[in-house]
């Protein structure tokens, strides 16, 4: 048995405490308020450790074709995740096999499994215009736009003929219309190819889905502003839609941009405009958004030159913590969007990941969660101690940051995956 000792952030306290946890298993054992002597594992108060980080939308960009490891593999996407105290990601299924049925969904599980890595990556299946629901319990993606990948739809007539097949089942959105998206392709830069109203409008259309098919709705990287109101409204009807917001999102504007940086923050959906970011900072203290997630998207220079859409996150995710805390997010807050949603979004499949491999059953309870019985992952943050993003600090392949030269207010201190430092 290890005993660790800091101060403990969750989503209902922050106090210091002393949790033990035993590193054969991976499970902790107990937490209790500080009485013994002996520690393992000392942290002052200008630290804080919090359940493991989750991050519930990264693209790994590997899968049974290694056609795109050279952006990124398993490996080095597990090395950028703990470089960033993220303990465990979901990655999206747009891969040049995608995972649409029980074959390929297990095929992509069983080539992560080869590659031996430390850590924990779940996959996403794939929604597309021919495929039908998993035989097991999984989370989903549908792409109502073109995106990276040819996974996705070209109206929503195809949509909705899809999603008819999976009523109650756990489907993410990347919310872009697609006739905006064509309407606008034409336009001199990539935030005016896919202007806001193609994300508001495309949000009105999966809420209308949410409900239409009882689903248990997700939208990703929300970038804009006027459609919070549209997801507030479905709230109040009961609906259950959670919203992802991507660092990028809250830190960065296009005004702030040169022409020149266009291309090397080009994602989609796009920056947006200041406005928009001070409107998704202010929902994300008031705790509406449910997810700080990175939709990490490695590509190389060369390929961000051309214009590819994507930029890197695992790496820089807990200094970016460190400056929402700076800004005014509470430590609770933090606590429930980076660790325990993220651990609630995971856990509810468990029981499925269980039946593809005997790892799953050495997880407890599962992610997120300073409790007993759940997994031994700690992020353990320093407040105190900045960090100044370089391409010498970055794991991924690609080597490059939309942070690279931004200090940020505090670093990780430490990261446990299933007990182990």
């Amino acid at each position: 048995m290890k005993i660790l000792e800091a101060k403990v952030a969750t989503s209902q306290y922050v106090s210091r405490k002393q949790i033990l946890f035993d590193e054969e298993s991976g499970l902790i054992l107990d937490v209790i308020d500080p009485i013994h002597q002996r520690i393992d594992y000392y942290y002052s108060d200008d630290c804080v450790l919090f359940a493991g980080f989750g991050d519930v939308h990264i693209h790994a960009r590997d899968d049974v074709s290694e056609k795109n490891c050279y952006k990124e593999d398993f490996q080095s996407a597990m090395a950028a995740m703990r470089n960033g105290g993220v303990t465990h990601a979901g990655d999206m299924p747009n891969n040049p096999i995608p995972p649409v049925d029980d074959v390929s969904y297990r095929n992509k599980w069983n080539h992560y499994f080869s590659k031996k890595t430390n850590g924990c990556l779940w996959f996403y299946a794939g929604i597309g215009p021919q495929t039908k629901p998993l035989s097991i319990k999984v989370p989903y993606k549908a792409y109502m736009g073109p995106s990276i990948g040819e996974l996705f739809f070209k109206n929503n007539k195809d949509l909705d003929e899809a999603l008819i097949h999976y009523v109650g089942e756990n489907v993410s959105f990347h919310c872009e219309d697609p006739e905006i998206l064509d309407h606008c392709k034409n336009e001199a830069h990539h935030h005016l190819r896919r202007p806001a109203r193609a994300e508001v409008v495309a949000t009105r259309d999966a809420l209308k889905f949410i409900e239409k098919y009882q689903l248990k709705g997700k939208l990703c990287h929300y970038s804009s502003g006027e459609g919070l109101e549209l997801i507030r409204e479905a709230r109040r009807k009961g609906l259950e839609v959670k919203i992802e917001v991507t660092p990028q999102h809250l830190y960065y504007s296009i005004e702030e941009l040169n022409e020149k940086d266009y291309t090397k923050f080009q994602m989609n959906p796009p920056l947006r405009y200041h406005t928009d970011k001070e409107i998704l900072l202010k929902a994300f203290k008031a705790g509406e958004i449910d997810f700080l997630a990175t939709d990490h998207a490695p590509h190389t220079d060369d390929e961000k030159t051309k214009g590819i859409s994507g930029l890197t996150g695992l790496d820089t995710y807990a200094g970016f913590v460190t400056w929402l805390i700076g800004q005014g997010v509470s430590l609770e807050q933090i606590a429930l969007s980076s660790a325990e949603n993220p651990g609630r979004f995971f856990n509810q499949f468990l029981e499925s990941f269980k039946s593809l491999h005997p790892s799953f059953h050495q997880l407890g309870k599962g992610f997120g969660f300073v409790e007993k019985n759940y997994t031994a992952n700690f992020t353990i943050l320093n407040l105190k101690r900045p960090l100044t993003i370089t391409k010498d600090f970055l794991k991924t392949k690609v080597k490059h940051s939309p942070f690279e030269g931004v200090t940020f207010p505090g670093s990780l201190e430490s990261v446990f995956i299933q007990g182990k430092k």
